[in-house]
């Protein structure tokens, strides 16, 4: 994949979202969940949103659904989630299923920058997904399109310093494909777009936290020790990059 691209439905399930690997994040993040922080730290960013029950909330980039359940669930909210990995939405519908939360949660295969949908959404909750897009202008111009006045837009993404990176990070970003940005030209791109009362923040102390923690735990994962091997040596490799501060993480957040 050119680096001008956007990550496709083919690439993301072929790599960095094989079945495979997303058992395996999960098996750190915790059940239903691939992001950092799991189940406590999206809770957190919810109760963020201070939104009223049964608003409707648009859920970019869903995963395995955890934050969707946990909004139905905790929350009270209605969520349409979309992704374009279908292994992620497989996993997704069978714990859907289980659940018992169709009547407050959709499960979809789409591209988030094809939504035609204008004025509908009281929120949208994206968690990590804005790296895989390269036209961050469009797809904030889209997002602002789909909620309804005052919508709420909250975020976290992967993020960067200003170039030039190290090498190792570098390899990294170009490996996975990535679109980063740094936290004030996401800052920048959203007032852009028309959001008001923008807030962007740099929480890579936190995602250092997180990771320092998911690799105590990734120890004691009853697995093989190949796999385990494997897992802390990436998780490593994570922590290594943001403490050379190439690798930033942010938390985003704006009003229509």
């Amino acid at each position: 994949m050119s680096k001008a691209q956007n990550a496709t439905q083919k690439f993301l399930d072929t790599n960095q979202y094989s079945r495979n690997s997303i058992l395996r994040y999960e098996s750190v993040y915790g059940t239903d969940f691939v992001s950092p922080g799991g189940r406590q730290y999206a809770s957190q960013l919810i109760e963020k949103l201070a939104l009223p029950f049964d608003s409707t909330v648009l859920d970019v980039g869903c995963g395995l659904g955890g934050s969707a359940f946990l909004m139905a669930q905790k929350f009270n909210l209605f969520v349409d989630g979309i992704d374009l990995s279908t292994n992620m939405l497989a996993l997704a519908r069978e714990r859907l299923s289980t659940y018992r939360l169709g009547s407050r949660v959709t499960l979809r295969h789409q591209d988030c920058l094809t939504l035609s949908l204008h004025d509908h959404y009281d929120a949208v909750y994206s968690r990590d997904v804005f790296l895989h897009i390269q036209d961050k202008s469009h797809l904030f111009s889209t997002l602002y399109n789909a909620l309804r006045r005052p919508g709420k837009l909250l975020f976290t993404d992967y993020c960067c310093s200003e170039q030039p990176w190290r090498p190792d990070f570098s390899r990294y970003v170009k490996s996975r494909g990535y679109h980063l940005r740094t936290v004030s030209q996401y800052a920048d791109l959203l007032s852009q777009a028309g959001f008001q009362e923008v807030l962007a923040l740099d929480i890579t102390a936190r995602f250092i936290a997180i990771l320092e923690s998911d690799i105590t735990k990734i120890a004691a994962l009853e697995m093989d020790k190949v796999s385990r091997d494997e897992l802390t040596e990436s998780w490593r490799s994570k922590l290594n990059r943001a403490h050379s501060g190439n690798h930033r993480w942010g938390l985003f957040t704006g009003v229509k």
